[in-house]
């Protein structure tokens, strides 16, 4: 089975095993239409690929650990969409869940997206009970304060914002985790790949501001425009549209460089200039005529 075939798999699972009990139908609803369908998901791809690396006979722990981030992911994304943050009425080419669902619902199905990333570490059985807890520690480090997604979430409340701080964490904090929980899955240490993830991480949101700026909304599946409108940090706001692009070029350079010596560094390496190069073309993507 391909990765992203196993991604889609342990997702769907997840939600049937953990998440889907005998609970309030429509709060399952909400929650099934934030995940599904989902996006790249470059963070598990991410994770598998960095313990593919580095060594791991198998994927259980980084599998679970990469499906965890992706929940994660997605409630902030769920939370992001809402009313009181960017009022996007669109996510990934559907509406988005407070628009399908109202605003409470989708409260809720970002936070029990929250919950069950956890859940999808802590109940992995078939991991070891010793690496179960670094990787949930590792997941609390990156969802909240003071350099998590909850608090990149929270910068766009301040008056002002250092914009590598704020793409650090609304961003960072989870490509970090990947890299460094593909790292913990292998049993290889974690600290030198959390840089590596940080860069990407940083890289990815310059790519996302690049698309928010000049990209279309109809390819990206999402309202572009939003971060002008809202006074948000962006990118291509405070450097430019050509000086944004090299700084992604160079943020991808600097993760490169600051890789570890593993047995897949040259495999990995590679998917590294791959993966940028059809991230940007997908931000400047335009309609056909």
């Amino acid at each position: 089975m391909n990765t992203g075939a196993l991604i889609e798999q342990f997702l769907a699972q997840t939600l049937r095993t953990v998440g889907g009990r005998g609970g309030p139908p429509k709060l399952s609803a909400a929650v099934h239409h934030a995940v599904f369908p989902g996006g790249a998901r470059f963070r598990p791809r991410l994770c598998l690929a960095v313990a593919r690396a580095c060594g791991a006979r198998e994927a259980v722990a980084a599998l679970a650990a990469g499906g965890a981030i992706e929940l994660l992911h997605c409630a902030s994304l769920v939370h992001d969409d809402l009313p009181c943050f960017d009022d996007a009425s669109t996510r990934r080419g559907l509406p988005s869940v407070h628009r399908a669902f109202g605003e409470r619902l989708a409260v809720l199905a970002g936070d029990a997206l929250i919950v069950l990333a956890y859940q999808a570490v802590a109940l992995e059985q078939r991991v070891e009970a010793a690496q179960r807890l670094q990787l949930v520690a590792l997941l609390a480090e990156a969802a909240g304060m003071p350099h998590g997604i909850v608090a990149g979430q929270a910068w766009e409340c301040e008056s002002e914002a250092v914009l590598a701080t704020y793409q650090r964490a609304k961003t960072g904090a989870l490509f970090a985790a990947a890299t460094a929980a593909g790292a913990i899955s292998a049993g290889a240490d974690p600290e030198p790949w959390r840089r590596v993830g940080a860069f990407i991480g940083e890289a990815y949101q310059v790519a996302d501001d690049i698309g928010d700026a000049a990209g279309c909304s109809e390819l990206l599946g999402k309202p572009t425009g939003r971060d002008a409108a809202l006074g948000r940090p962006n990118a291509v706001a405070q450097l430019g549209a050509g000086a944004a692009q090299r700084r992604l070029h160079e943020l991808v350079a600097a993760a490169i460089d600051a890789m570890p010596a593993c047995a897949g560094e040259a495999e990995l390496r590679a998917k590294f200039l791959s993966a940028t190069e059809q991230l940007l073309a997908s931000r400047l993507a335009r309609p056909a005529a």
